[in-house]
């Protein structure tokens, strides 16, 4: 960070570990799809000495994307972790996907991590890094997370660093520009064929001095005097920005009076800046080229990583509870303390069965021992298909991950991560504690999924494997949420985007061995009577020895929403023997579930039985229950039939540039905007009541409409009469 370069890389080929949490940076890796943050992993993993060759996203030969599904699509889907080993420390790099689809992958790298690092591609446009960063800055600021910004993709851009560092300041220094500066400035080569000069090295803006990385490795060469100039301004913006967040208030006063700040100060005082999440450096990387031992820029930000980014120590555990509630106090990052860890992914192994990636955030956790797991820290998680759990489990081999390699683990210490192996029944969010004092982490933030995908078994074999496929695709994924729709009798995988569900349907098929079809979605509509009419049940047949007979009279009316199904017995002189009364009952009651039109349950009316007829000897319960439902659909079919249609209160969170074309969207929907609020930072809050039927892929619309700006989300307010032209579509696709 100070412009000293490391000559302590990792050895390719063997677990890295940590003795001491003092000695662990756990970094995660956030930006856009397309950012280069998979292949900035890799440069780093060379430049570190971790890896022999740098792979290619390209040739599906990166460490950090292994799995089938990323080979294929090029792009990231999970999370991974590629430990490094720098400057005498262990570096956690927690490569995340950039994609919206998997922003639970990135919500599980927030919570593992210490610090991020926000990658920022040259040849993005700066509406796309708004979009897919701005809302995980925040995030990140409102707990004081230490960022910094990565620039990459500066060899193949045309776009001139200096300005796009202006861009990062706009975007991510809202209440301070001064404090996202860069640290270094690209030094270009010779202009090519195409007029563009790639760059070859840096200079630094404190020391001056210029990196050359021409050669493929980085070398150091005292300051240019015809760089100097070319610097000035970027260099004192950057001391000013250093000095304005010292914790020595003496230091601006000296500074404006002219006397020169020690160099050491200032890297100083930079460090412990960042380390507290008070400044926010620019730094420039890029993939090493063919041949090179080091990419552009990596060593400058290895070392940002190891001294200025902080240790396990310096973050503030998640509060801990018991798994009944009770607060406990706060724990501490102690490898003598007791243990507390959490599950922040859970994968399955063809060879090895389920692992899960765990941080210890106290004590120590060792191979073979027994502990405690709760699985109650994503609240209220039965209705996502994720079963409360709360035992003892065995833990199997601990292992660091390296792509698809798992190299073997004594023991994972406070502040690390590991894998383990064979925990049977912990899941993504679980705690991991000591068996004779459980505890249990609070959860953190998952998004709620929001576009269904129902599903059906390919066959009578595929029908066999399916519940415990998709039981083992929840459990992997809180962000998946499975629903076992009791009105439509659908099995519903809700997702957050058209990509997550391609992935979950590709691991049914290829990881789970599980082939499904998927069917067109149905929302729970319900019947009930437009007017109040009558109708007369008769239920008479006569074949050899007892025959059949039953016959009742009802009256049905409406009542007002939420009222269900009423009976009411009015029948006078014992028209109906007293013991038949319950059958009617139950006829009608069995009828209104099958429904009376379109085949969906009646609900609100009040059904009176006012006559009937008996005989002594052919009447029965049976009898009496079938002229019950004969009745009932005799009523319907001499009165208006409604269709009823769940409608959601929808709240939607866009920047105040699109609220004109959402509502314009809502309102196609047969949306009923019901009210607007301003809610701080340039976006709007846009409240409206929508049938739930013309929302069942606005998780896709509204991203399109929006640019990935807006967001979401929908709760079942009530069941409406839907418009008469919209219920005889659905009558007519009924009858086919």
């Amino acid at each position: 960070m100070g412009d000293k370069a490391n000559a302590h890389p990792g050895a390719a080929g063997r677990a890295i570990t940590a003795d001491q949490p003092s000695s662990v940076r756990n970094v995660v890796l956030v930006g856009h799809s397309g950012s280069g943050k998979t292949t900035l992993v890799e440069a780093l993993a060379l430049t570190a000495g971790a890896v022999n060759r740098a792979g290619r996203v390209e040739d599906g030969g990166t460490v950090s994307d292994y799995d089938e599904i990323e080979h294929r699509q090029q792009r990231s889907v999970q999370l991974s972790l590629v430990p490094l080993e720098w400057g005498g420390c262990k570096i956690n790099l927690l490569d995340t996907p950039g994609y919206a689809d998997f922003v639970g992958e990135l919500r599980a790298g927030l919570r593992a991590a210490d610090a991020a690092l926000f990658v920022v591609s040259a040849a993005q446009e700066a509406d796309a890094v708004a979009g897919s960063c701005r809302a995980v800055w925040e995030e990140c600021a409102a707990v004081g997370m230490p960022r910094a910004i990565v620039v990459t993709h500066l060899d193949t851009a045309r776009t001139d660093f200096e300005e796009l560092t202006g861009v990062c300041s706009r975007i991510f220094g809202d209440d301070d520009p001064d404090a996202v500066l860069p640290l270094y400035l690209p030094v270009r080569g010779p202009e090519g064929p195409d007029g563009h000069a790639p760059a070859t090295g840096l200079v630094g803006l404190l020391t001056q001095k210029i990196f050359d990385y021409s050669t493929g490795e980085r070398k150091e060469n005292p300051p240019d005097d015809s760089q100097v100039p070319l610097i000035e301004t970027a260099r004192n913006r950057l001391i000013e920005g250093i000095i304005a967040e010292s914790e020595d208030e003496t230091l601006m006063d000296r500074y404006l009076g002219g006397e020169e700040i020690d160099l050491g100060t200032l890297i100083e005082d930079l460090e412990k800046a960042v380390a507290r999440g008070a400044f926010h450096p620019v730094l420039a990387a890029a993939h090493a080229a063919p041949g090179a031992r080091q990419g552009l820029g990596t060593v400058e930000l290895l070392d940002l990583i190891t001294r200025g980014f902080p240790s396990p120590l310096e973050r503030e555990a998640p509060l801990v509870t018991t798994p009944q509630g009770a607060m406990r106090p706060p724990i501490s990052c102690d490898p003598e303390g007791p243990l507390v860890a959490e599950v922040v992914k859970t994968a399955s192994d063809p060879y090895v069965g389920r692992i899960s990636l765990v941080r210890v955030f106290s004590g120590t956790l060792r191979p073979d021992e027994t502990v405690h797991v709760s699985g109650h820290g994503l609240v209220d998680r039965s209705h996502n298909g994720h079963a409360s759990h709360d035992l003892d489990e065995r833990v199997g081999a601990l292992s660091a991950p390296f792509g698809k390699q798992q190299r073997q683990l004594d023991r994972c210490i406070a502040g690390d991560l590991a894998c383990v192996a064979k925990l049977a029944r912990a899941e993504t969010g679980d705690t991991l504690s000591g068996k004779d004092d459980p505890l249990l982490m609070e959860p953190w933030a998952m998004p709620d999924p929001l576009l269904p995908l129902a599903i059906q078994a390919h066959s009578k074999a595929d029908e066999d494997k399916l519940s415990q496929g998709l039981a083992r695709l929840v459990a992997e994924d809180p962000t998946m949420r499975l629903e076992q729709n009791q009105d439509t009798h659908q099995v519903v995988l809700w997702c957050l985007g058209e990509a997550h569900m391609d992935v979950a349907l590709e691991r049914l098929r290829n990881r789970y061995g599980v082939q499904v079809d998927a069917v067109p979605h149905r929302v729970s509509l319900r019947e009930t009577f437009g007017d109040s009419s009558a109708g007369r049940g008769r239920h008479v047949k006569q074949s050899g020895g007892h025959g059949q007979f039953a016959i009742c009279e009802i009256e049905v009316e409406p009542l007002p929403p939420g009222s269900g199904i009423e009976f009411v017995d009015k029948v006078v002189g014992g028209a109906v023997p007293r013991q038949f009364i319950p059958s009617v009952e139950k006829g009608v009651r069995a009828q209104a579930a099958r429904g009376v039109a379109a085949g969906y349950p009646l609900v609100d009316v009040r059904v009176t039985l006012r006559d009937g007829k008996a005989h002594s000897v052919d009447s029965s319960d049976a009898a009496f229950q079938t002229a019950g439902a004969l009745a009932l659909r005799e009523a319907a079919a001499d009165t208006r039939i409604h269709l009823l249609e769940p409608v959601a209160e929808v709240r939607v969170l866009v920047p105040d540039e699109y609220v004109g074309p959402v509502m314009s969207d809502l309102s196609g929907r047969r949306g009923r905007v019901v009210g607007t609020e301003q809610a701080g930072q340039g976006r709007t809050l846009v409240r409206a009541d929508v049938p739930e039927i013309e929302i069942g892929r606005y998780a896709v619309d509204l991203r399109s409409l929006t640019h990935g700006t807006g967001r979401f989300d929908r709760s079942y307010a009530r069941h409406e009469a839907m418009p008469p032209q919209v219920a005889d579509r659905v009558r007519e696709r009924v009858a086919h």
